[in-house]
């Protein structure tokens, strides 16, 4: 099974994320693929309290900044994996550090192909990401293309799901499938 999440940070996506990633793993292998990359102690922080909030869960922990298919040369494809985000995935493709942070422009289409082979590789996955391309606000050009790009990634991965719910102001809206929880 796949399910896509997405709503607005601190609103509970990372928690149902993780509950329903143990109900779909049982009591088999679950993976938690960890995308952030730290740039500061604001990242670190967030890290840290996401490990804590999962401990005790049985996640193996996979760091898998970039090229997210492999991460599946760590894991069982038959386990339950719990992507967080494609929000700070699509950040690292676009804006790699060995390239000074420039915009990769081929790296929003090859994200997005990259995870959805990576969805359809696995039994089942939870995939997490951030509503951010909603508001009326017009930002710079490049803010732009990373919200084009990410909601692109958002639709095909909604489209691969079996289930995608978004999570806003702590409630839950399914928008297709049904919660095996």
């Amino acid at each position: 099974m796949i399910c896509f999440i997405s709503g607005g940070a601190k609103n509970g996506k990372s928690t149902l994320a993780q509950n329903l990633t143990a109900a779909l793993a049982g009591g088999g292998k679950r993976y938690y693929i960890a995308t952030m990359i730290p740039v500061d102690e604001e990242d670190r922080e967030r890290i840290r309290r996401h490990i804590a909030d999962r401990d005790g869960m049985g996640f193996e922990t996979i760091e898998c900044g970039r090229g997210i298919l492999n991460c599946l040369d760590q894991a069982d494809p038959e386990g339950a994996f719990l992507l967080d985000s494609a929000t700070a995935l699509l950040m690292n493709e676009l804006f790699p550090l060995e390239k000074n942070y420039e915009m990769d422009l081929d790296a929003a289409q090859r994200c997005r192909e990259e995870l959805v082979r990576f969805a359809r590789s696995v039994r089942h996955a939870v995939i997490v990401s951030d509503y951010i391309y909603s508001d009326a606000v017009r930002y710079d050009a490049i803010t732009e293309q990373y919200r084009r790009s990410l909601a692109r990634i958002d639709r095909a991965l909604a489209e691969e799901s079996d289930v995608v719910v978004e999570v806003a102001a702590g409630q839950r809206i399914l928008h297709k499938g049904a919660l095996p929880l």
